[in-house]
């Protein structure tokens, strides 16, 4: 019962779990074939994903288009989120025309470094004395003809219409990308200040509307320095099931001595009464050595100078593998006939009962135990008792 209740709360939790992490509305993220990532505040198509006022459309050839009110549709270049920048160009692939009537009003974006350009045109001759005044001057070819050219130029260094014979078209205030760019055919430069996602960015968050509101920012999924989530729940639930497991059984346990208990006091002569089992251990025979009366009764003989035994390869001692000398006392073990030392094989039948060579016991041995040891040192106190 408790198993299977643990189970489906197992099951539940990861259940949740799943529909927690997939539960999430899909957004355009590019223009099909486009390399360009569509993120927040970005939005493809007016879609709920963004931030109002940062929509962006795909034209016919796939390209990301931004729309600013007085100023028209730029292809979008590139955009860094964490830079909160933008880069754009003409779709027409003449950009200083464009920017003859470039304005930011009524969009959030401003231009972080704006400079000045004076454009002129510039017919037959006065092409050269315009060059010659003014070395910095840049030719526009999109805009420029047959007939005439028209130019380019920072407006610092334009040095007003009565220092050349060229017609001056109009002056111009570009947000170029870089502080070094003089070449107007270049992406412009915009950035954003709201809504500012830098730091929720920098923190490996994920930016966006707050859930019920359609102009309040909140940053999700903050890269921490600890463990995942994924990891967390993981712990949460190897560590949690045993915890369970391990309080049941707790629980369980003094269920049963408190039962016990209970028992043992409705019931107190029933649980006095012990029973004693008798347990009979049988008592070990260790076989030792042989006393010394039979050890004397075995045959001794006294060597003499032939040195000769009834086996003539018995001629060493088996024992200290020592050759027998004359007048030296040999002693036989009755059955088997092999012959020792008698010091050698006298010190071996102490503690062994059976032939240092063939292992069997000689008839009519007796060995010693040690309960025949300890009747033997028992015996004179119960005597004088």
């Amino acid at each position: 019962m408790y198993a299977s209740g643990l189970l489906f709360l197992v099951f539940v939790l990861a259940f949740g779990l799943a529909q927690k992490t997939t539960a999430v509305d899909p957004c355009p993220s590019s223009c099909g074939g486009s390399e360009l990532s569509v993120q927040f505040p970005f939005r493809l198509n007016r879609s709920g994903c963004g931030y109002p006022r940062f929509d962006l459309s795909c034209n016919s050839q796939r390209q990301t288009i931004l729309t600013l009110p007085l100023s028209g549709g730029f292809i979008v270049q590139n955009i860094d989120y964490a830079a909160q920048t933008v880069w754009l160009n003409d779709a027409g692939s003449c950009l200083p025309s464009r920017l003859l009537n470039f304005t930011l009003d009524g969009s959030p974006f401003r231009a972080p470094l704006p400079r000045n350009f004076t454009l002129v045109n510039c017919s037959g001759d006065a092409t050269l004395a315009a060059r010659a005044a003014m070395p910095t001057l840049l030719e526009v070819q999109c805009m420029s003809s047959g007939d005439y050219m028209v130019m380019s130029v920072e407006s610092r260094f334009y040095g007003g219409p009565g220092s050349h014979a060229c017609d001056e078209i109009g002056t111009v205030t570009v947000p170029v990308a870089w502080q070094s760019v003089s070449d107007l055919h270049e992406d412009v430069r915009l950035a954003w200040g709201q809504p500012a996602c830098k730091s929720c960015l920098a923190r490996g968050g994920t930016c966006g509307l707050r859930k019920g509101s359609d102009s309040e920012i909140a940053c999700t999924n903050v890269r921490t320095t600890g463990l995942p989530r994924s990891a967390k729940y993981g712990i949460i639930l190897g560590l949690g099931i045993p915890a369970i497991l391990c309080l049941i059984g707790l629980c369980s346990y003094v269920c049963g001595l408190i039962s016990a208990y209970g028992r043992q006091r409705r019931h107190p002569r029933e649980e006095t009464n012990t029973d004693f089992t008798t347990v009979i251990v049988p008592r070990s025979f260790v076989v030792m050595g042989l006393d010394r009366p039979t050890i004397e009764s075995y045959p001794k003989t006294l060597l003499g100078a032939s040195r000769r035994l009834p086996k003539p390869a018995d001629n060493t001692c088996p024992i200290c593998l020592c050759e027998y000398q004359p007048q030296e006392a040999l002693r036989t073990i009755p059955k088997c006939d092999h012959y020792f030392h008698a010091d050698c094989v006298d010190e071996w039948l102490t503690m062994h009962s059976t032939c240092p060579l063939c292992r069997n016991t000689p008839e009519g041995s007796t060995s010693v135990t040690p309960s025949a040891l300890l009747q033997s040192s028992l015996s004179p106190s119960s005597t004088s008792a």
